[in-house]
């Protein structure tokens, strides 16, 4: 997390098509991480990943080094 004083520059269009969302977060009182760790531990939260078989390293490497993934990239075996 960081912040600088200069104006933050975005596309419009990535925004829309890409789905991106901007949040802002002020990291207050150690009850809010509670909050949210519960959501999870209630499956609220989802995370979006790219999963390939073991046989498939080189390929997730690769996609992972041109950023390519979509969040994140899990081997399986």
């Amino acid at each position: 997390m960081g912040a600088d004083a200069e104006p933050l520059s975005i596309s419009l269009v990535e925004l829309l098509f890409k789905r991106i969302k901007i949040i802002g977060s002020q990291q207050n009182g150690p009850e809010y991480l509670y909050e949210a760790l519960g959501s999870v531990a209630q499956g609220r939260v989802k995370s979006i990943i790219e999963t390939y078989a073991l046989a498939e390293a080189a390929k997730a490497y690769e996609r992972v080094a041109e950023v390519k993934t979509r969040f994140r990239g899990v081997l399986t075996m």
